[in-house]
């Protein structure tokens, strides 16, 4: 429609029969794509990182496939990967070649796109240790690659980094970063800048302490690591450090924010984008939430936790830092993207970085300074009254703030937030923000918690349930100019992948029934759909084939945090499964099932 108690850890949740092997060759009811003789090989035409770019973007330059004629596009590829867990990764392309990663065990798939019906290249295995699908939080994803300078890096859920040889498969490296015996696993795609691979660790529902790292690509070695909680030499905190606002400034705020040695099971996990403004030489990064959900036992701001850093990619060197819920009380993190873009805001072009946060407000903010220039709800919002200019603090709504025993109804965003990690797109043509998004509220009871390293470390029973309207999901345009919602649709089920936009003024997005859809970018009109086998939350991209033809891919196979009910075979009668979630997808299991393919699209010639 149209419109202007249960642990985390997933040993707990169900087993699950691993598929053996990828099917060699397309479903008999897809056609097989036969290219033209390669043409000369055009980089414009790849999409060699999760986001494409390290602006975080998710646009895509190709303009073949248009509002005119995308309702002719075609499968021209379905191909089992061989895993059913969720599938949350974008494929990547690079030189005539596409790279899958599944989610545990993990496997690297390449796909020879210059050949007849993309026949599998390489496959490459890291064995990554089973304990690992034991303290997952959220579903055993992964959500992607990077490509650079012949090489391939990605994470395995057990807390390694692995580069191999673009062309073979071949393994150049691995280097071990996180503990899973306490709870420490890696989700996240990792990002490439000047030589450097950047990655970030998942955990915070363990008590694990966040970081970001970065690894040497020619070698693994590790350069450097920033903490999010702890003393400011840990956390790479300098004389360069310059905040914007008050309330982040102070020597070892990292520290003294936090009761005793909370710090230390503090979280701010670092599990989702990384961006990189060249022009500034910035890398921007959010942290996640703190340790435990019940904020009672973590009197203070909890710095750096629910935030967003500006450092320099060669040291690690902190330069400003804000906080989208300090003392964050509903779990909201601050791991969604930051999208890089120069835009007219107040009679004259800034230099601005764009977050739909899970709070619920879409932050405009001037990225050399961290100084926030808007700050609008971009969805329904109960927690708090919204985001004070002058000091950049969010105003929390005193009724729903947590007290143990106490339960606390009609929380909006519910703890997944108004978005969670499901990256938006950006279109430089209709200058809007495309975010793919939830509509849900929670009831919730606090109670106290113990840490035990590896155990979960919550301390919060949920209820979600669907928000105002009754809809679960939304896909929005945002004006973050005139600061307001162009068009949305409505969707039945949170819309938990990610969009992608084109150059030829076409949105993708897919939803988690198994939907496949493309609209008008300017209006939001429906252009076609296409039925997948399980529910997508993969995040699509688009690149030109050796052949000259653009083409439209997508992982689909339903699981995450929002699928856990198919994915980890949930009985549906319990309503605080998957910590909650369970309660608001009782109908998920009747409008898919488990799988994991990967689809591509394209005209036909």
């Amino acid at each position: 429609m149209l419109r202007a108690a249960a642990p985390l850890c997933l040993a707990l949740l169900a087993p699950l029969a691993w598929a053996q092997a990828l099917a060699a060759a397309p479903s008999p009811s897809a056609s097989s794509p036969v290219p033209a003789a390669p043409a000369e090989h055009d980089p414009a035409g790849d999409w060699p990182m999760a986001a494409r770019d390290h602006a975080n973007t998710r646009f895509s330059p190709l303009a073949q496939i248009t509002p005119d004629n995308v309702a002719r596009l075609q499968p021209v590829l379905e191909r089992a990967t061989g895993a059913e867990r969720g599938h949350e990764a974008a494929p990547i392309v690079a030189g005539g070649t596409m790279f899958i990663v599944t989610p545990y065990p993990n496997e690297l798939l390449a796909l020879d796109l210059a050949q007849p019906g993309f026949p599998l290249k390489w496959r490459y295995r890291p064995h990554p240790d089973a304990a690992a699908q034991g303290v997952a939080c959220c579903d055993v994803v992964n959500r992607g690659a990077a490509f650079d300078a012949g090489r391939v890096f990605f994470n395995t859920l057990d807390g390694q980094a692995i580069a191999v040889d673009a062309a073979t498969g071949r393994e150049l490296w691995r280097t071990k970063l996180g503990d899973i015996r306490r709870g420490e696993t890696i989700t996240m795609a990792p990002l490439v800048v000047r030589g450097k691979v950047l990655i970030g660790n998942s955990g915070g529902e363990y008590g694990v302490r966040g970081w970001l790292v970065a690894l040497d690509a020619a070698s693994g070695k590790e350069l450097w690591r920033a903490w999010s909680t702890g003393p400011d030499k840990d956390v790479l905190i300098g004389a360069a450090f310059k905040p914007f606002y008050p309330q982040d400034r102070g020597p070892d705020l990292g520290e003294h924010s936090w009761p005793g040695q909370a710090w230390k099971q503090g979280g701010g996990n670092v599990w989702g984008w990384v961006s990189y403004d060249p022009q500034l030489d910035l890398l921007y990064y959010g942290t996640a939430n703190p340790g435990p959900w019940n904020p009672e036992q973590r009197p203070g701001s909890n710095h750096w936790t629910s935030g967003v850093f500006a450092r320099r990619p060669d040291s690690g060197e902190a330069v400003w830092f804000y906080q989208w819920s300090p003392h964050d009380l509903h779990d909201y993190d601050g791991v969604n993207e930051n999208v890089l873009l120069d835009l007219p805001i107040g009679g004259r072009t800034r230099q601005v970085l764009l977050h739909p946060d899970r709070n619920g407000y879409l932050y405009v903010l001037d990225r050399a300074t961290g100084q926030v220039l808007s700050a609008d709800p971009f969805a329904a919002v109960t927690t708090s009254l919204g985001v004070d200019l002058q000091s950049g603090a969010l105003r929390y709504e005193p009724s729903k703030e947590p007290r143990a025993g106490k339960p606390v109804r009609d929380i909006c965003p519910s703890s997944p937030g108004a978005k969670d990690w499901q990256p938006s797109a950006w279109s430089p043509r209709t200058r809007l923000l495309y975010i793919p998004h939830q509509n849900l509220c929670q009831d919730a009871t606090t109670s106290s918690v113990s840490y035990i390293a590896g155990t979960p470390y919550v301390g919060a029973d949920l209820k979600m349930k669907p928000g105002p309207g009754g809809h679960r999901g939304e896909v929005e345009a945002w004006d973050p100019v005139a600061r307001k919602a162009v068009w949305t649709i409505k969707e039945s089920f949170p819309v938990w992948s990610g969009a992608l936009a084109t150059a030829g003024d076409v949105v993708f997005y897919g939803t988690m029934d198994g939907w496949f859809k493309a609209v008008d970018a300017r209006s939001g009109k429906e252009l076609w759909k296409h039925k997948t086998p399980s529910g997508i939350i993969g995040q699509p991209v688009s690149f030109l084939g050796p052949d000259g033809r653009q083409y439209v891919a997508v992982l689909s196979g339903v699981g995450g945090w929002a699928g856990a009910i198919v994915s980890g075979n949930l009985d549906p009668r319990d309503s605080t499964a998957a910590k909650g979630f369970v309660n608001a997808m009782r109908d998920l299991p009747q409008a898919t099932r488990k799988g994991g393919a990967i689809h591509v699209f394209a005209l036909p010639k």
